[in-house]
């Protein structure tokens, strides 16, 4: 029965291959198997379909596909990692070479960029000048700029792709470029404020170098003019020797309205009492508006707006005195100085007042009117020389030195100058003074 049943089985499997091989089978192959077995008599079938192994040729094309695209996103990767790597290393470089110029780079007042030892500029590719040096920056930042843009779009393109694009290197890359603007505005800013003090500093002197021209223009024009036969336009004294109201000096020049003034003079005097009025300053409704004068048995005295204040001054030896008067509109403050050293000081003399301008200053008289109606009771009798007028209050180390003739600083707003003095009534005269070895010769005597 064994037999049998083999029998009909390879019956069946060589009736298949027989099929198989003339290609008459009608279906198509559908993948089913069969497989013999010992079988008990009365079973209904020997045949027990065998499930197909699946198709591996398709797996393995699909895995080889997947390996080359994986293959070529790491090499995309790569690639992409390496350009960006290189592009961290040129941001790192410029920042350094910013970094480097914010610390050696200082521009010099001369107009250029400071050297090292080696005599080479600390900023590598900048200029020498500051308008070139702001176009290089600029164009820099740009080509940054453009560098960014073209690593964004390159993740664009990666994302696009389906690789992947590091977030922390992008974000890096961001925060460099963001750390490596502010320097590049912070030196662009810092470039502008050198231009601008340089500008100012260049001016400040082209201004002071024509204000010394026009003065020295100035003192050769008067030296020209000048026939005395002084040495200098300011080495004369002007002398008074008569108490009477017709000799005197007259300023050319007036004063500007002032709320401060120094008044400097070298004097000599041995009248009494009192030597009179060396000088007053008149201007219309106020005769007063500043005197110096001493008369009878009273002190010296400043008038300021007719108002007055006694100064601690003792001038009638006969010797040449260097005389200084300071006055400021705050709180009416004053100072008095004699041969160089402060005798006295107070507050409280015309304050907040202002010295009104275009008046008369008058050398040896007191003006009951602007320049005239002059009293020979006050008149001034003896020997003016270098009165001076200030704006301001000068320091006691310059009072000094013009004391003790280490230096002669003309005023600022009235000098003595032979071409500004007038001298008016028979006996009044201009004679030339050498007043540093007159007061030598004194104490010599």
């Amino acid at each position: 029965m064994l037999s049998l049943l083999r029998l009909l089985c390879f019956y069946a499997l060589g009736l298949g291959y027989e099929k198989f091989v003339r290609g008459q089978d009608d279906n198509p192959d559908t993948g089913a198997r069969f497989l013999c077995r010992a079988m008990t008599i009365g079973a209904d079938t020997c045949l027990v379909p065998v499930v197909r192994e699946p198709n591996t040729a398709a797996q393995e094309e699909v895995l080889r596909n997947t390996v080359m695209q994986l293959r070529e996103t790491v090499l995309q990767q790569k690639e992409t990692i390496v350009n960006q790597f290189g592009t961290i290393n040129e941001l790192t470089t410029k920042l350094s070479l910013c970094e480097s110029a914010s610390e050696e780079g200082k521009y010099e007042s001369g107009g250029s960029w400071s050297k090292n030892k080696n005599n080479q500029n600390t900023m590598g590719d900048l200029p020498r000048d500051p308008n070139d040096t702001i176009d290089n920056l600029g164009k820099t930042m740009q080509s940054l700029k453009d560098r960014l843009e073209n690593l964004e779009q390159q993740q664009q393109r990666a994302n696009m792709s389906g690789a992947w694009f590091p977030s922390e290197l992008r974000d890096l890359l961001q925060h460099r470029l963001g750390d490596l603007e502010k320097q590049l505005l912070s030196k662009v800013n810092n470039l502008e404020e050198e231009k601008s003090l340089l500008y100012n500093e260049t001016t400040a002197h082209r201004q002071k170098t024509e204000s010394t021209l026009n003065s020295l223009l100035t003192r050769i024009n008067e030296l020209e003019k000048g026939g005395s036969g002084f040495k200098s336009p300011e080495q004369f004294k002007l002398v008074l020797p008569l108490r009477t109201n017709y000799l005197y000096g007259r300023m050319a020049k007036s004063l500007p309205e002032m709320y401060s003034f120094t008044l400097c003079m070298w004097l000599r005097s041995s009248a009494g009492p009192g030597i009179g009025t060396p000088f007053s300053y008149g201007v219309p409704g106020q005769a007063n508006e500043i005197v110096l004068m001493e008369w009878g048995n009273n002190p010296i005295e400043l008038l300021i707006n007719d108002k007055v204040a006694q100064l601690p001054l003792s001038v009638r030896d006969g010797r040449w005195q260097h005389i200084c008067i300071t006055w400021t509109t705050r709180d009416g403050l004053w100072e008095a100085y004699q041969d160089g050293q402060k005798l006295g000081a107070g507050d409280n003399l015309a304050p907040w007042h202002r010295i009104k301008p275009g008046g008369a200053i008058i050398l040896g008289q007191e003006q009951d009117m602007v320049g005239g109606r002059f009293d020979a009771t006050q008149a001034f009798v003896g020997e003016l020389s270098q009165v001076n007028i200030w704006d301001k209050v000068l320091k006691p180390a310059d009072i000094l030195t013009m004391a003790n003739c280490s230096s002669y600083t003309p005023g600022n707003v009235v000098s003595w100058l032979d071409s500004d003095v007038e001298v008016f009534g028979g006996g009044a005269a201009k004679l030339p003074l050498e007043i540093c070895q007159d007061r030598l010769s004194e104490t010599e005597s």
